[in-house]
């Protein structure tokens, strides 16, 4: 995996005035933590972030931040991005989480999961049912994959792609259950609104036919309209 580079500023201002006064520089108020040092308050550059994200949506990817004061480079950092932080309307970036990783040590992330192929089952009706779109794996951070692929073409309608059957590259490894569903194949829709429907007709009680109320004697309303009158 490649190390990415990313220049970041020491934020002396925290809370939201701090925070505030970053955004208005266009650039994105985060911390770095982890590690036995301190949480470490920075700026970072929006559009440099931005291309970044873009060229790596849904990875997890090892970001080299080098700490800066101005010019001068205070210190620098192996880190993964933790949690990314949105405006609920204009869906800008407004906050960054980072945390810090010794490219000697094993951790754990999660890993998309992509087909690969063209399903037998697809190109008979079917369609492909994703069970799981990322898997949890163990490894060194520079061992990190890119993502995980799942070969489908094979698959007919009703077969699956599990946990087992995934290749994982070399220094990889990972705890789910390895008889979890990753993909399937499943039928048309047409077929199970029909089979759900023949199952339903099975379960229905039988109709019971109700007793037609008997009408009326002849000469009863008449007798009771003569006893009104009387």
């Amino acid at each position: 995996m490649e190390e990415i580079q990313l220049n970041v500023q020491i934020r002396e201002k925290v809370g939201k005035e701090g925070s505030r006064a970053v955004r208005k520089e266009d650039r994105i108020p985060a911390i770095v933590y982890g590690g036995e040092k301190e949480p470490t308050s920075i700026k970072v550059d929006r559009r440099s972030f931005e291309r970044i994200e873009r060229a790596h949506h849904g990875e997890s990817i090892v970001l080299h931040l080098n700490v800066m004061d101005g010019e001068k480079k205070l210190r620098d950092y192996a880190t993964l991005i933790k949690e990314t932080q949105y405006h609920p309307v204009s869906d800008q970036i407004t906050h960054i989480d980072f945390i810090r990783i010794s490219l000697d040590e094993e951790i754990e992330v999660n890993v998309p999961v992509v087909a690969r192929g063209d399903a037998i089952g697809v190109k008979d009706g079917g369609s492909l049912d994703h069970h799981l779109w990322e898997l949890n794996i163990t490894c060194l951070p520079m061992k990190i994959p890119k993502n995980l692929e799942a070969d489908v073409t094979e698959l007919k309608i009703g077969d699956a792609v599990y946990v087992k059957d995934i290749v994982l590259p070399e220094g990889v490894t990972t705890d789910h259950d390895p008889e979890d569903i990753i993909i399937s194949v499943v039928p048309p829709m047409k077929e199970e609104e029909e089979a759900s429907a023949e199952e339903g007709d099975a379960s229905e009680e039988p109709e019971v036919t109700k007793e037609k109320p008997k009408e009326a004697a002849l000469g009863d309303a008449p007798a009771a309209k003569e006893k009104k009158e009387g």
